[in-house]
């Protein structure tokens, strides 16, 4: 068997950026010797594997994505109106390089927090951190805060994440102190690029009903739109429809019976 050949100055380079990335500094200052072992291959690529698995498996868990159906799944027959495209589009995890914004709007019952959820956990895959929150949690969360300090601290929690998706914006009214603290969330990643995924059974015009007498609204609004993709569904109740299915099931099978 013939000696291996001395790795050229790029691989060279490129072994020792790899080496030192996983932690094994030992290869890396032996490394005059080691780029000559056939075994160095093998165990940077086991360790960067398991660091790859593990760093997969933190993502999803501090995600908070939750069970949910896969949107090979998703009926898009259902809705009356949804753009498959458009969403197949936001799949490719370009609007998260971009920093803009997704909406997803339409009413109750019509799979908006399925298809957030998808969004989110493809994110996770492609290596970004997410965080995925109800609009009630958060607010509650940041309102529960006894002092600035934490209250910052908190903030930045949900400022940092690569991709914050915040769930059932609309379905309860909140106070303008509530108002305040969704604007300063959003008005962080808005300066950082830092994109929002939201979804929401109240087109914008009607948010001052969601957040009555706060005077940050508009420009809340206003932020969240800049750089955003608004992606609208329209149609019946999907869970209405599975319920009225199950009640026929069983009143068949009472019939049988």
């Amino acid at each position: 068997m013939s000696k291996q050949e001395p790795a050229t100055a790029l691989d060279r380079d490129e072994l020792r950026r790899r080496l030192a990335r996983i932690g094994l500094f030992g290869l890396v200052r032996a490394l005059d010797e080691a780029e000559q072992k056939p075994w160095v291959a093998e165990v940077l690529q086991v360790e960067e594997a398991e660091r790859s698995r593990r760093s997969l498996e933190r993502r999803t868990k501090n995600s908070r994505i939750g069970a949910f159906k896969p949107i090979g799944d998703f009926d898009w027959a259902w809705p009356s109106k949804a753009d498959r495209a458009a969403f197949d589009e936001l799949m490719s995890m370009q609007f998260i390089a971009e920093g803009s914004n997704v909406v997803l709007l339409g009413p109750n019952g019509m799979g908006k927090t399925t298809l957030a959820q998808n969004l989110a956990h493809q994110a996770v895959l492609e290596g970004y951190s997410v965080l995925f929150v109800t609009a009630s949690d958060m607010l509650s969360d940041l309102a529960a805060q006894e002092s600035g300090s934490a209250l910052a601290r908190r903030v930045r929690r949900y400022a940092r994440v690569a991709l914050l998706v915040i769930d059932e914006v609309g379905y309860l009214s909140y106070d303008a102190r509530y108002a305040d603290l969704l604007f300063e969330v959003v008005s962080r990643r808005y300066k950082d690029k830092r994109p929002i995924v939201i979804t929401t059974n109240k087109a914008f015009n009607q948010w001052p009903e969601v957040f009555p007498n706060a005077t940050c609204v508009v420009t809340l609004v206003d932020r969240l739109m800049h750089r955003a993709e608004v992606l609208q569904l329209e149609g019946s109740s999907y869970r209405l429809r599975e319920s009225k299915e199950r009640a026929a099931t069983k009143a068949r099978a009472r019939l049988r019976r």
